[in-house]
């Protein structure tokens, strides 16, 4: 009962904070545009099916995703995990310790990043409109391996404690630096798969793991280290893309020079 209850609000506050999109988009439509809309019946059924479809994904982050990252987390720190590797030292964690963390954190970067619906669609439409120069899979491997990186990278920081903003502001001068040396056809493309990272399936995992491994260390903020782990996550697949970009121009010159 409890559930249906829980899944009926979901769906209800999902509905109001659709409403003001579906609002502007008619009143728009007839205020300044001033045609009628077509398929009006196909439209709104495609509305409800939104809302639905929202709602009930929300409900499996609540029920599902975020519990099985903080469990993850809980579990992979726990003592009986952790006095196998020797924990801590005096008291002080040791970050060689947390190594099955790191290669969790790893492989749940990759693997949900593959599995992101927004970057497969980038990827395509990447494809088509460089008439296949960009591979769908190359863009995909590139992406999902920048945030098996970073979020890697991340939960080493969680765990030493190093500051934030340090990593944040290496990463972006590697970035500026790549910039200047990259093929500029895929700049906008590869800032552009920073944000396509941060969609539906990668940051409930990503988020949740940082939370629950910011919670099980002691001295560590969830807010501040938690949500953190996503900057990381944004930020590295540019760097990867980049490099991917870089690594392509090379080999082109080098096939251009072997064949003249």
């Amino acid at each position: 009962m409890e559930l249906i209850v829980f899944a009926l609000t979901t769906v209800f506050y999902t509905a109001l904070d659709v409403l003001p999109i579906a609002i502007f988009l008619f009143a728009f439509q007839a205020l300044i545009i001033r045609k009628p809309l077509a398929n009006v019946k196909r439209l709104v059924a495609g509305m409800v099916l939104v809302i639905a479809g929202l709602g009930l994904f929300l409900i499996g982050l609540e029920q599902s995703l975020f519990p099985i990252g903080r469990l993850m987390a809980e579990q992979l720190t726990s003592p009986e995990v952790l006095s196998r590797s020797g924990a801590s030292a005096n008291g002080t964690p040791l970050w060689h310790a947390y190594l099955w963390v790191y290669a969790f954190a790893i492989t749940i970067g990759f693997t949900t990043t593959i599995a992101e619906p927004a970057l497969l669609a980038v990827a395509m439409k990447a494809n088509d409109v460089s008439g296949g120069a960009i591979s769908v899979w190359g863009l995909r491997v590139a992406v999902a391996l920048g945030v098996a990186v970073g979020v890697g990278l991340g939960c080493y920081r969680i765990v030493s404690g190093l500051p934030l903003h340090l990593f944040i502001m290496a990463g972006y001068i590697v970035v500026v630096i790549q910039t200047i040396w990259s093929p500029k056809l895929i700049i906008a493309l590869a800032y552009d798969s920073g944000g396509v990272t941060t969609s539906t399936v990668t940051v409930p995992l990503i988020t949740a793991l940082g939370l629950g491994l910011a919670e099980a260390l002691p001295g560590r903020s969830p807010l501040l280290d938690g949500f953190g782990l996503v900057a990381f996550a944004s930020l590295f697949p540019i760097i990867s893309v980049l490099a991917y970009a870089q690594l392509s121009a090379l080999r082109s010159r080098t096939r251009s020079a072997e064949e003249n």
